[in-house]
């Protein structure tokens, strides 16, 4: 890929309207691409893919779902049945672990 990329030294003009302009960068901006490579792979008729991995993303947010929901059954434990079961110093380790599992899961959920 890296010699094909080498090898486009050649420009074409495209004349556009300000709205075409903007909505044109818009759509590549949403498919994760420049416009070069927008309008290269739109104008030799192949499917544009977006670079964000929308599955992935609805993955995060059903794990941090999970996360959230998970610690708040803990804190309904804790506060029904301080003291049993595991010591309680533990499970607010646990609660903190998933606090910072989920602040992970949100960093990466916005870089995608």
């Amino acid at each position: 890929m890296r010699a094909q990329a080498r090898e486009r030294i050649n420009h074409l003009q495209v004349v556009v309207s300000a709205a075409e302009r903007q909505r044109i960068k818009q759509r590549a901006q949403a498919a994760g691409l420049s416009v070069s490579a927008y309008l290269r792979t739109a104008g030799l008729g192949q499917p544009i893919r977006s670079g964000l991995d929308h599955a992935a993303v609805l993955e995060l947010a059903k794990v941090n779902a999970d996360l959230g929901r998970l610690g708040g059954l803990l804190k309904l434990w804790l506060v029904d049945r301080p003291g049993q079961g595991a010591p309680e110093i533990e499970v607010r380790r646990l609660l903190d672990r998933i606090g910072d599992t989920q602040g992970r899961l949100a960093e990466v959920a916005g870089r995608v």
